[in-house]
């Protein structure tokens, strides 16, 4: 059975073709999922009972089920486990700010990229999200911020899982959700976030997308790179660095790096300053955030006057550098933290 928020319009025209309905039906369908959110085929009310019965008995409408929501204490964070249609979970999240609704989404089922104080790297890898899969995380916020007048303003693709190791699904995903006939959410309120995989990053320079990138940097040296962030044994940080400036040069678009301060690991103004002659004249932005805990990695977050003397080395030398706001740390929703205990192995 197919998910229907895989499905291209050209897959609807295939599918309305082999059951004798008109090509109208396309954009109905196609309306009804992607710009009115429809969840079940008994809410296309312009169809005939026949044809909505025949919908939900050909199509998976309900690919992620709601397994366990949690809220922090301050109202600005909400995390939902989701059961996949396999019974493996994923976790989602949804970040109030001021004027804008986040969801964090998650791409795969866990996670190969093995980062040591990441609690999706913990858990390992178990597959690929589908593009259908991915999107339907965001419908799921969206039809809720519905009720109260609201919508999605941004969403980042930061959650469970590595981006570019599924890259032809999230990228099938963002067109969806960028279509102005549909969800309609334009590509610089999105972020992709990457651990540095350098073809993807390459491959994501070439199609010229205005989707924001993120790189997860973490360290300033390859040996303590590499002992928290294995990928980086195979894309080690000067290549890494390379790949990044060629994205900004062939695109001419901002690049963010994003590193856990680590108390006594990575902190000192000493690494702010290696990373000051890594970064210098890059267009970029460094958003720094003091590690949030995880079971299975014992190191601690940095001081609030340890991060902000490293953010004052950065920005007397010109490279802009942001405290990021932690959020939903007490719930198991903050970077690094989502993960899934009752996760199928």
């Amino acid at each position: 059975m197919k998910n229907v928020f895989d499905l291209s319009r050209e897959d609807w025209q295939a599918y309305f073709q082999s059951i004798s309905e008109p090509d109208f039906r396309v954009k109905q369908t196609w309306d009804g999922l992607h710009k009115h959110l429809y969840s079940s085929s008994e809410q296309f009310t312009a169809f005939p009972k026949s044809l909505r019965e025949k919908l939900q008995a050909d199509h998976l409408f309900e690919p992620l089920i709601p397994d366990k929501e949690i809220n922090s204490k301050d109202g600005f964070t909400h995390k939902v486990a989701f059961k996949l249609v396999d019974e493996r979970v994923i976790e989602t999240v949804l970040m109030h700010y001021e004027k804008r609704n986040t969801v964090c989404v998650s791409t795969q089922a866990g996670c190969a990229m093995g980062c040591v104080f990441c609690a999706t790297g913990q858990m390992g890898y178990k597959r690929n999200l589908s593009p259908g899969e991915i999107v339907e995380q965001v419908y799921h916020f969206a039809r809720d911020l519905q009720k109260t007048g609201e919508k999605v303003t941004n969403i980042v693709f930061m959650g469970m899982g590595e981006p570019f190791h599924n890259y032809e699904a999230v990228m099938k995903a963002i067109d969806i959700l960028n279509d102005p006939d549909g969800f309609n959410l334009g590509q610089r309120h999105m972020t992709i976030s990457t651990v540095g995989l350098i073809p993807g990053i390459k491959r994501f320079a070439a199609e010229k997308r205005q989707v924001n990138l993120a790189i997860s940097l973490h360290a300033v040296e390859d040996s303590l790179r590499t002992s928290m962030v294995p990928i980086n044994k195979k894309y080690p940080l000067v290549e890494l660095l390379d790949a990044c400036r060629e994205y900004v040069h062939s695109t001419g678009r901002r690049i963010t790096f994003e590193y856990a301060l680590i108390q006594d690991v990575n902190d000192s103004t000493e690494h702010a300053a290696k990373m000051v002659g890594m970064l210098k004249g890059m267009i970029c932005h460094v958003n720094v955030i003091p590690l949030n805990p995880t079971n299975k990695y014992s190191g601690q977050a940095t001081t609030r006057e340890r991060a902000q003397a490293f953010q004052k080395v950065l920005q007397d030398s010109g490279i802009p550098c942001t405290i990021r706001l932690r959020r939903g740390i007490e719930i198991q929703a903050g970077c690094g933290q989502l993960a899934s205990e009752t996760a199928v192995i």
